[in-house]
């Protein structure tokens, strides 16, 4: 769960900045679209796993969740930090 997390938040990190390097104006959007993605796949993770894997019960749930959030904060705040340094240009 935190190899899947660690690697889709990546993968939409990278993404993102290569976007913002490209063009700094589009930048919001190419964030909002990485977390759209991201949190997609992370729904059908969860789907499929709790399809696969019968009563994992709240525990699961709240455990990927609290990372899930974790990793989003991680990457806006990142991201953010590079739109910061952009702006004093």
């Amino acid at each position: 769960m935190f190899g899947f997390l660690a690697g889709i938040t990546y993968i939409a990190y990278m993404l993102v900045d290569i976007g913002i390097k490209r063009d700094p104006e589009v930048g919001i959007m190419a964030i909002m679209g990485s977390i759209g993605v991201k949190m997609i796949f992370c729904m059908a993770f969860v789907l499929i796993y709790s399809i696969k894997a019968k009563g994992i019960g709240s525990v699961f749930l709240l455990n990927f969740f609290s990372l899930y959030l974790l990793f989003t904060a991680f990457e806006i705040y990142c991201l953010l930090r590079n739109l910061r340094h952009q702006n004093l240009k």
